[in-house]
C-alpha cells in the first residue's frame, strides 16, 4: 500500500498560505487596505480548495479546524469564529463538488463561494459581538467585492501550477 506525498503537502501548504496571506496583506497594506476598501487575501483558502476538488486528502476536517484555530489565535485573537467556519467550508466544498465534473470553471466558481461565505460569515460574527457597526452594504463595496477580484486574480494565477502540483502528489 502506497501512501500519497499529499498527507505531508496538505498540511504544510495549508499553513504556508495563511502565513503567505499576513505576510502579503503586510508587504502591501498600503495597496490592500485604504478609508476606501480593504482587500483579504484567503491563500489558505485556494489550497485548501484544490486540494479538497483536486487531490485525495485524508483528514481535511481535523487540518481546517487546525488551520481555523491558528488563524484565530495569530490573527484575530479571538478563538472560535475561524474554528468553526474554516470546517464549514470544506464541508461545503466537498458538498458542491459532488455534484460536478472537475473544470477549472467548477472550481473557481466553489472557491469564489467560499469565499464569499467566509468573509460574510466572520463579518456577521464581529456584528454581533460588536466589533463593527459598519452596514451590509458598507461591507460589501469596501471589502467583499475588492476581496473577490483579489482572489479571483490569485486563483487564475495560481490554479494550473497547484493543479499539476496536487494530481502529481495525489497518485
Amino acid at each position: 500500500m502506497r501512501i500519497s506525498k499529499m498527507r505531508y503537502f496538505f498540511p504544510l501548504g495549508l499553513f504556508l498560505g495563511l502565513f503567505l496571506d499576513g505576510t502579503f496583506s503586510n508587504l502591501f497594506s498600503k495597496q490592500m487596505f485604504s478609508t476606501n476598501f480593504s482587500i483579504e487575501s484567503r491563500l489558505f483558502v485556494l489550497w485548501l480548495v484544490m486540494c479538497v476538488c483536486l487531490g485525495e486528502v485524508e483528514h481535511s476536517m481535523f487540518w481546517a479546524v487546525c488551520v481555523g484555530f491558528v488563524f484565530d489565535l495569530y490573527y484575530t485573537g479571538i478563538i472560535g469564529p475561524f474554528v468553526m467556519i474554516v470546517p464549514l467550508i470544506v464541508y461545503l466544498t466537498k458538498i458542491m463538488y459532488s455534484f460536478f465534473k472537475p473544470s477549472f470553471i467548477v472550481v473557481l466558481l466553489i472557491y469564489l463561494i467560499d469565499i464569499a461565505l467566509l468573509t460574510l460569515l466572520f463579518y456577521w460574527i464581529n456584528v454581533m459581538i460588536g466589533f463593527t457597526n459598519s452596514s451590509l452594504t458598507s461591507f460589501i463595496s469596501t471589502t467583499l467585492g475588492p476581496t473577490l477580484a483579489y482572489n479571483l486574480a490569485a486563483f487564475v494565477i495560481c490554479y494550473f501550477p497547484l493543479q499539476r502540483f496536487i494530481e502529481t502528489f495525489s497518485r
